[in-house]
Order: C-alpha cells, then sequence, then structure tokens
C-alpha cells in the first residue's frame, strides 16, 4: 500500500504532524485480559455504583424493581437485532409490541392516542411544545419552574433555534405548586403551550383541572410532562391536557441501563396528525388476519421536509418493550398496589426525616407522591458527606438549580428502599 501511494515508510504518511506531538514510544496500557479476567475488571467496577448502599436520590430517574422476564425476552434476536418496523412482513413482532405499548400508554394518561415513543422524557417535552405551536400557529411557551430543571434546559435548546419565546412563571412557597396567578398573567394572546409538570420536581401533585382552565380560556394548549410514570397508578391521569409528555423508565428501564430511556407523546385525536415520530396500527391482510403496520411517520425520511413534524429518527423500540413487558406483568391493580406502596414509604420517610433536629420539611399545603423536600439547618452537601460515610446516599442538592431554597435538598422512596434504611438516616 504504501508504494501504491509513493510512500517510502509509514512515518511518511505522519510528516504532516510537528515532531513534538508524535509519539514514538509504546503505549502505556495494562497487558490484556483473559475473560474471566475482565468478567472480575467489571464487576469490581460495578460495586463502585452504589452496591450496599441505602439510595435516596430521585429527580427523573427512579430505583423500582425489574422483573427478570423483562431481560429474557428483551434479548431474544427477533428483538434485540430487529432494525426497523418499516417493512410488516417481517416485523410483525416488534410492530404489535409498538402498538401494545400505545394502548397502554393512552390507558394510562387518559390521552386518545399515544405514539411509538419518543428518546425520553426531556425531548419529549421539547417536542411537545414544537407541536403546540405547530396546532396553535401561534409562538410562545409558558412554562412552569417546577418542571425538571433539566428538561427545561433541553427545551431553551429547541426553543432558542425553533423561535419560540419562553416565559418561566414561578411557584407557591407553601404548596409548591405552580403559582396559578402567575401563570395567568403569564398567558398571552401568543401563547401555544403551558407545560407543567405533575408529580413536578418537589414530588408535588399540580392542581390540573385548574391549570388546563386557565391555559384553555386563553387558547392556550395544555402539556403535562410526567417524570415519574408509576405515579398513575393512583394520580389521576391529566384528562384535561391537551398533550401528555412522559418518561417511562420506570416502566423497568433500569437506571444504569446506560443510554436511553423512553419518552412518550400523547395527545387528543383532533392533534394526531401534528405528533412527531411514530405511530402503529392494527389492520387486516388480504385474507382478514389481524396484522400491524407503521400508521403514521412524520418525519422527513417519509414525507416531503416541509410537512415534516419533527426530525426525530427513530422510537425507542427496545426500550418501550421493556415498558410494555412490565406493566404487563404487572397489570393494572399491580401497578395500583406499586403505586401505593412507593406512596406510603415516602410518606414515612417524609415524616420520619423531618422528625429529625434542624430539619424541617417543605411545600406541606398539597398532596404528594414520593419525592418529598427537605430544609436542612446545614448544607445539603454536609449531611450528604456525613451519610456517605454511614453507606447512604442521600437527597439530591436543589441550591444549584432553586438557590432561592436555601439548604434544601429532595429526597425520594420507592419501593425498594428499606424502613431500616430510612430509620438510618440521621
Amino acid at each position: 500500500m504504501l508504494a501504491r501511494i509513493g510512500a517510502a515508510a509509514i512515518d511518511d504518511l505522519f510528516s504532516v504532524i510537528p515532531e513534538e506531538f508524535r509519539i514514538t514510544r509504546d503505549l502505556d496500557v495494562p497487558r490484556q485480559l483473559g475473560e474471566s479476567e475482565i468478567i472480575d475488571h467489571f464487576r469490581a467496577a460495578g460495586l463502585k455504583n452504589g452496591q450496599g448502599y441505602a439510595n435516596f436520590l430521585g429527580a427523573g430517574v427512579y430505583r423500582h424493581y425489574r422483573p427478570v422476564v423483562i431481560d429474557s425476552l428483551v434479548q431474544r434476536g427477533e428483538f434485540l437485532t430487529s432494525y426497523t418496523p418499516y417493512q410488516p412482513e417481517i416485523t410483525q413482532g416488534t410492530l404489535q409490541a409498538i402498538f401494545e405499548f400505545q394502548t397502554m400508554i393512552a390507558e394510562l394518561t387518559g390521552m386518545d392516542v399515544a405514539n411509538a415513543s419518543m428518546y425520553d422524557g426531556s425531548t419529549g417535552a421539547a417536542e411537545a411544545v414544537m407541536m403546540a405551536v405547530r396546532i396553535t400557529g401561534r409562538s410562545h411557551a409558558v412554562v412552569a419552574r417546577a418542571v425538571h430543571p433539566e428538561y427545561r434546559e433541553v427545551l431553551a435548546t429547541y426553543a432558542q433555534h425553533q423561535k419560540i419565546p419562553t416565559t418561566y412563571v414561578g411557584y407557591d412557597n407553601e404548596t409548591g405548586r405552580v403559582d396559578l396567578k402567575a401563570l395567568d398573567a403569564a398567558i398571552t394572546d401568543e401563547t401555544a403551550a403551558v407545560l407543567v409538570q405533575s408529580p413536578n420536581f418537589f414530588g408535588v401533585i399540580e392542581d390540573i383541572p385548574a391549570i388546563a382552565a386557565i391555559a384553555h380560556a386563553k387558547g392556550a394548549l395544555l402539556i403535562v410532562s410526567i417524570a415519574e410514570a408509576i405515579s398513575l397508578g393512583i394520580v389521576a391521569p391529566p384528562v384535561d391536557a391537551d398533550i401528555v409528555s412522559m418518561e417511562a423508565q420506570s416502566f423497568g428501564v433500569a437506571p444504569t441501563y446506560g443510554g436511553p430511556f423512553c419518552g412518550v407523546i400523547a395527545a387528543k385525536e383532533q392533534y394526531l396528525r401534528q405528533m412527531p415520530g411514530r405511530l402503529c396500527g392494527q389492520t387486516v391482510d388480504h385474507d382478514g388476519n389481524r396484522g400491524f403496520v407503521l400508521t403514521l411517520s412524520t418525519r422527513e425520511q417519509h414525507i416531503r421536509r416541509e410537512k415534516a413534524t419533527s426530525n426525530i429518527c427513530t422510537n425507542q423500540a427496545l426500550v418501550a418493550l421493556m415498558a410494555t413487558i412490565f406493566l404487563t406483568v404487572y397489570g393494572k391493580e399491580g401497578i395500583r398496589e406499586l403505586a401505593e406502596h412507593n406512596f406510603a414509604k415516602a410518606d414515612y420517610a417524609a415524616k420520619k426525616l423531618s422528625s429529625l433536629p434542624g430539619v424541617k420539611l417543605r411545600f406541606t399545603g398539597a398532596p404528594r407522591f414520593h419525592e418529598f423536600v427537605l430544609e436542612t439547618k446545614e448544607t445539603p452537601a454536609a449531611w450528604n458527606e456525613r451519610l456517605l460515610n454511614e453507606k447512604i446516599i442521600g437527597g439530591l442538592d436543589l441550591s444549584k438549580h432553586y438557590p432561592e431554597l436555601g439548604n434544601a435538598s429532595l429526597w425520594c422512596a420507592t419501593e425498594l428502599t428499606k424502613k431500616e434504611e430510612i430509620d438510618r438516616v440521621g
């Protein structure tokens, strides 16, 4: 090859790189490992992920038990290696799984239709705002500050390039809910969407009917973002919303999965054609047998670019399959019981921890699910440092996102949180 390109030696290929930047020694890397050594290495590394620690972190990523059947099924080659549901004649299993996912999501959220999934909850919320802009022909968004801070950051990136001015509305200091008077004042004739989260970032359940009435009175669409899908087991679905954006990670997707989660968009039927991504439908073949097809795909690869609703290039089919299996295993009653278990654990934890010296429970004027805010005399960083020495991972320090709250931290308890772990916190 060197002769073909007219080079005398391989070093000639790198002659354009100044000599002081070339490495002439052997690379300082460890020797190769055998298979058994690699397994030992990663098992040891895995112990650094908090194994053996009590964990009270939530804030948009939640620890729930994953039935072992999930991995047994999603690792089947028909699902794990399949690329695309474009060709219904060879992807009936994937298409049916997506159809079942859409059906269960629609039932859970109280919406008429759901798509085949989005990337995650943050991009789903941003896509929902752009969807509202297309529907209404307006260009302004009003967003509650109690929406997940990282969701708001993603939305800000989208909004900047989509030319969508955004107004942020604060929260009530007693309840943690969005300030309804400020919300009403922020909505204008150019407001396309009002975006709130429920349960919100503080774990508080918003008054969705009241928010919907304010938004709809001024012609804006209401988008409800849900970061904790398990809450729908006992929290009334946001049927007053026009669009629901949700993160389905809690439905069988491990926090340490290593990459994608599973976003959702569901909406009222009249907004179907403005939904981003894909949607699977049920039909019959030439012989009358039930089958599944890709019914709607509104991206530029399939239709004229000017009519595309989004540049989202895929759906999280494999991760959505995890959620589908999770929901099938638990069923309606199981999801309700799981949600009740989460609520009970968090209620016990909130009461127990707020009884500690120098600790106060915030936002007691509204119902919450399984997260709560604690205010302390010492800084959350100092408290968490002490807890780590006791193998306890404490709550999320809120000073970065909500400095006005002072020494406040966000705590979470799920069904995997043990009573003795809660009792150890001090």
